[in-house]
């Protein structure tokens, strides 16, 4: 479960949050590299809006956003 506090989080800033990229400019080639879904559809935009309640998977890895 990872908590936001603000209304939703693009997919470049989950993939910081969560420690797969260290800076945001290595967010546009991680979302082509990496086996990412959003809410069980796959995902490869950077830019993507992910809300409370929007499940992604990662490489295997679940994660929950909430708030």
């Amino acid at each position: 479960m990872i908590r936001i506090d603000t209304e939703y989080v693009t997919l470049g800033q989950f993939l910081k949050m969560t420690d797969w990229i260290d800076t945001g400019g290595q967010a546009k080639f991680a979302v082509k590299e990496l086996d990412i879904t959003v809410n069980g559809e796959k995902e490869d935009r950077r830019g993507r809006k992910l809300y409370p309640g929007d499940v992604i998977v990662i490489e295997g890895n679940e994660y929950k956003i909430a708030l």
